[in-house]
């Protein structure tokens, strides 16, 4: 089974390209203009054991926003595009991760419904000339176009960074079990409705 995707989503304020392999071995290329975004796109890769290749140019002269969106965006769509029917895989994934202090909780559902609960108590503005709001936008977008329910909880932490950190490791190492292919469960659709 290929469970690979190429997405490409162009407007007038950013052109972003992903392709993705569920199966892949955390090999990355990435280059988003946004350096910061660039490390939390390889705790992904690297602790989700998924290949990522993201390229983006957007208006970051303006400031980071609207590439952090796209590339949430274009993610989930391509995402959405590997899974397909979603038919054998587990559906669920949950994980802990900890750095030094912090220690963060992410729960996905690959539901078919949009549904963010986001819960990070950042301890301040700005990661690297990153702000720290433009997390939940990223998410968000993602949520919205890979129709995954998607709660993430920072559940301590004072370093703001080890915080945001924890909640991409999470966030790979989640979409990892929930997209594995379970061969209990080959051929069938982790639904009583029949369809996710």
């Amino acid at each position: 089974m290929n469970r690979t995707a190429e997405i490409t989503r162009n407007t007038n304020e950013t052109q972003v390209r992903v392709a993705i392999n569920l199966d892949g071995t955390g090999a990355q290329k990435l280059n988003t203009g946004v350096p910061f975004l660039d490390h939390m796109l390889d705790q992904i890769a690297r602790h989700g054991l998924i290949d990522l290749d993201i390229e983006a140019t957007g208006d970051v002269h303006i400031d980071n926003h609207h590439t952090v969106e796209d590339v949430g965006i274009t993610l989930g769509m391509a995402f959405a595009k590997a899974v397909g029917d979603k038919k054998g895989i587990r559906r669920y994934g949950h994980a802990y991760v900890p750095l030094d202090e912090a220690l963060s909780r992410v729960v996905i559902d690959f539901s078919g419904r949009p549904g963010i609960e986001y819960h990070i108590p950042f301890t301040r503005a700005m990661i690297a000339g990153f702000d720290v709001d433009l997390t939940l936008e990223f998410f968000r977008g993602f949520v919205n176009h890979a129709q995954v329910t998607l709660h993430i909880d920072n559940l301590r932490g004072t370093n703001a960074h080890h915080q945001c950190e924890t909640v991409f490791k999470a966030f790979g190492r989640a979409l990892r079990m929930a997209t594995e292919l379970d061969e209990r469960a080959a051929g069938i659709i982790p639904s009583t409705k029949g369809s996710l």
